[in-house]
């Protein structure tokens, strides 16, 4: 099969840089439905500028392009051990290339391989089938909403929505709980895979494979198709938003499936995707292994645009900062100011944050801005470009934050999805400011970023390692600020709120 690896290489590169027509239309309708001029309608404008630029340019949508997962359906008497190493080259090649970040960790030393494989990485599943073609489909789920998986197992009581039981009710509050926890750590809007039944296991599993569905499909079994429609209409009046700020689109997809399970157990299991809601998939010859037919998409028939004008219009009142920074000028920040960064910033993830804790910086962060970020870089020469550089999901620094600001006299973090009350009392006591960037605009960031000025610990692995970036009108939304304000604690309220009014609506109705 002498065109396999090249097929697979593509199959990984369109997936990694270009939403599929259903998810567009779906991201579209959250665009077009949400209210004008408010932040979330602010992020879904970023968002629709980074899915343009990331097809124009074939770069990642998403800097976290996760751990690849391909589903291969074969025929009978091809060779699977082929297949497999072919799939494992391209996702070498592909990492190469910088359409993939290298993902793939060691658990117990912690090393990064660099290009994606290792112990179980890439996931592939194979089972045989009855056509004459080999069928290939990749899921790229990030970290940031893989975190937010949930798995419930009921009965049980949750937050806001009191005892779920062992029926479709139970359920349906299960769902709803999934997408309220998720808030902009999980890169709302988002789309949830759903899997009734089964055991721990192999329900995560399922529940992963409802997000190869396409989101606009109807369920074969009229009680799920129902809830389906119950869920997308309920979870966008919960008010999460895009990014969790707080608007009408929470979720752009709800997928759900039922399996047999034990008479000692229950689980929902939860699998919550992002906005960057990357799958496709591929028909292959079985011979020569060239590409047949796309899955998802049609090449011969390309998208429209997804902006509506300027990604990230200006109104005149940004405010600029350019590091280093003075406790003067964060404390006059408040929740709410969109900020534009000129100048240097460093990035930190969780080695660095760890790495922190015990050891001094390789770096004066006097007055600096810390960076969550894991970029895509590529080297050429002695030169490194930056080609994905989007914001990591934040709570996982919240061991080690507020230290940090504290001992290193940090002024700004970035990052998405907001942080808790440790690192909110260090914000206040030392004179710092928190900045959310949008989660999985890894194009329109690579674009602010104008010059790589040098890289310290890049034994952690590119993702990991501490860059030192020099930034051109880098532009982020202050959600918790000096004077103890924090614009994720308030939305996660009111929506724990909007949560018991649709409850107590039901029981009214009941």
């Amino acid at each position: 099969m002498q065109f396999l690896q090249e097929s697979l290489v593509e199959l990984i590169t369109q997936t990694s840089t270009n939403l599929p027509p259903d998810v567009r239309h779906a991201m579209g309708l959250a665009i077009s439905g949400e209210t004008p001029n408010t932040q979330s309608a602010q992020a879904l404008g970023i968002i629709a500028t980074n899915i343009d630029m990331a097809a124009d340019d074939s770069g990642p949508i998403c800097q976290d392009t996760g751990m690849p997962t391909f589903d291969v359906h074969t025929p009978v008497g091809v060779n699977q051990i082929a297949i497999k190493k072919a799939i494992r080259a391209a996702v070498a090649e592909a990492t190469k290339r910088g359409k993939l970040r290298p993902n793939s960790v060691d658990s117990l030393s912690g090393k990064n391989s660099g290009d994606n494989l290792g112990e179980e990485t890439p996931v592939i599943h194979f089972e045989q089938w009855e056509n004459d073609e080999i069928e290939v489909k990749l899921i790229l789920k990030g970290g940031g909403c893989e975190n937010k998986n949930i798995q419930y197992s009921l009965p049980m009581e949750l937050d806001h929505l009191g005892k779920a039981g062992r029926d479709l009710e139970g359920v349906r509050k299960c769902i709803l709980h999934a997408v309220w926890q998720a808030q902009g750590q999980g890169c709302a809007p988002g789309a949830v895979g759903v899997c009734i039944g089964s055991d721990r296991a192999h329900g995560y599993l399922l529940a992963k494979y409802q997000l190869f569905r396409t989101l606009d499909d109807t369920n074969p079994n009229p009680d799920l198709a129902k809830l389906e429609t119950e869920i997308m209409e309920e979870a966008n009046k919960i008010g999460v938003g895009a990014m969790g700020f707080g608007g009408k689109s929470s979720l752009i997809g709800c997928k759900i499936m039922a399996a047999n399970r034990l008479p000692a157990s229950f689980f929902v299991s939860v699998a919550y995707d992002c906005w960057a809601y990357r799958r496709l998939g591929v028909r292959l010859d079985a011979s020569s292994g060239a590409i047949t037919k796309w899955l998802y998409r049609d090449p011969a028939r390309p998208v429209a645009k997804m902006a509506r004008g300027e990604g990230f219009p200006l109104t005149g009142r940004e405010v600029i900062l350019r590091p280093p920074l003075t406790e003067e000028q964060v404390r006059a920040l408040k929740v709410g100011d969109v900020v534009l960064i000129t100048g240097e910033m460093f990035t930190g993830r969780d080695a660095v944050h760890a790495h922190l804790m015990k050891n001094p910086p390789p770096v004066d962060m006097r007055g600096s801005v810390l960076y969550h970020c894991g970029p895509v870089m590529l080297k050429e020469g002695d030169k490194w470009t930056v080609k994905a550089a989007g914001p990591t999901t934040s709570i996982r620094e919240e061991p080690y934050q507020a230290d940090i600001i504290r001992n290193y006299g940090v002024r700004a973090v970035i990052g998405k999805g907001g942080m808790g009350k440790k690192t909110l009392a260090a914000l206040q006591d030392s004179g710092a400011v928190y900045l959310n960037a949008i989660g999985g605009a890894a194009q329109f960031y690579a674009r602010s970023i104008d010059k790589v000025l040098g890289v310290n610990l890049l034994d952690f692995g590119i993702p990991e390692a501490m860059w030192h970036l020099h930034a051109h009108d880098f532009a982020a939304i202050v959600t918790m600020d000096a004077h103890g304000n924090s614009l994720h604690a308030k939305v996660e309220q009111e929506t724990g709120e909007h949560l018991e009014e649709i409850m107590a609506a039901e029981l009214n109705k009941g």
